[in-house]
């Protein structure tokens, strides 16, 4: 009985993470910003696939009236075409994804920060995770409260 008189006591909230990154200003900002970063090297890596697709269908269409040198000629430039794809787009991919996931940690850590505020202000004992929890009355959920929190931080 008395610990039910405690958690009676105890002021809890909840939020929803997920609804206040893809609310933030700061996310859509990231993904133009990397995207700026790796503009040069995405469109390298969208020129080979072109070229490949444009030699690929170039051997489709001409092989039957190609010389046998012409074929070995064209599929040896398709086979340097997608290695040179191959060689450049993977690690690309790599380089983005941690630059993004860099920069989804910063603002994780900024929400966390706002979620922080936002619980010291409103004197809760216990914030949880919206995803964690079965059901939640809308009164306790201060979500919108975090993403005005977290849009003032820069």
């Amino acid at each position: 009985m008395a610990s039910s008189v405690v958690m009676a006591e105890q002021k809890i909230a909840a939020v929803d993470v997920q609804r206040i990154f893809q609310s933030m200003p700061q996310a859509a900002a990231i993904q133009q910003t990397i995207a700026a970063e790796f503009k040069d090297q995405t469109e390298e890596i969208n020129r080979l696939e072109k070229d490949v697709k444009y030699y690929l269908e170039k051997y489709q269409r001409d092989a039957a009236t190609m010389s046998a040198k012409e074929k070995t000629d064209l599929e040896v430039k398709i086979g340097g075409l997608r290695e040179e794809y191959t060689n450049k787009a993977q690690p690309l991919q790599q380089q983005i994804q941690g630059r993004l996931k860099d920069e989804q940690n910063k603002l994780l850590g900024l929400i966390k920060q706002s979620i922080d505020v936002v619980a010291a202000k409103g004197k809760y004992d216990v914030i949880l995770n919206a995803n964690a929890v079965a059901f939640i009355n809308e009164d306790h959920d201060i979500s919108k409260l975090v993403i005005d929190q977290v849009s003032k931080v820069n």
